[in-house]
């Protein structure tokens, strides 16, 4: 069974999915982008979109009754390799004690020209 997760606290998908959806007592995200919200593209660097996409990722983890705590893997999306290590450093203060697996790719091109694109799969808190 599948259950749709939308919150008004984070940006309302720009496509034609959804910001993720539960499996069982599993948590599918959507890729996080730096918008706000009210769907605002946070023009900051690499950091600021970083910290912008975690806070989209805590809301929809929220709302689907999980948390960054509970985050099995995340799939990062950046558009320059280099980067990463200003990612990496942003990363660290979300997943601190907790560290989920993680792949990192660079990409050609992400969705409205960001930096970064985060995407997690969590389990859900019994």
């Amino acid at each position: 069974m599948m259950k749709v997760v939308h919150t008004n606290d984070a940006p309302a998908a720009i496509g034609p999915y959804s910001q993720g959806i539960i499996v069982n007592n599993l948590f599918y995200s959507s890729g996080q982008i730096p918008l706000t919200a009210g769907g605002e593209l946070v023009q900051g660097d690499v950091e600021e979109q970083t910290h912008q996409v975690f806070a989209n990722l805590k809301a929809v983890l929220k709302e689907a009754g999980a948390s960054l705590e509970t985050v099995v893997k995340a799939t990062v999306f950046i558009k320059n390799m280099d980067d990463f290590p200003r990612i990496n450093e942003v990363y660290g203060q979300y997943f601190d004690a907790h560290k989920p697996a993680r792949s990192c790719v660079e990409v050609a091109r992400l969705p409205k020209d960001v930096l970064v694109e985060i995407e997690v799969v969590a389990l859900i808190k019994e």
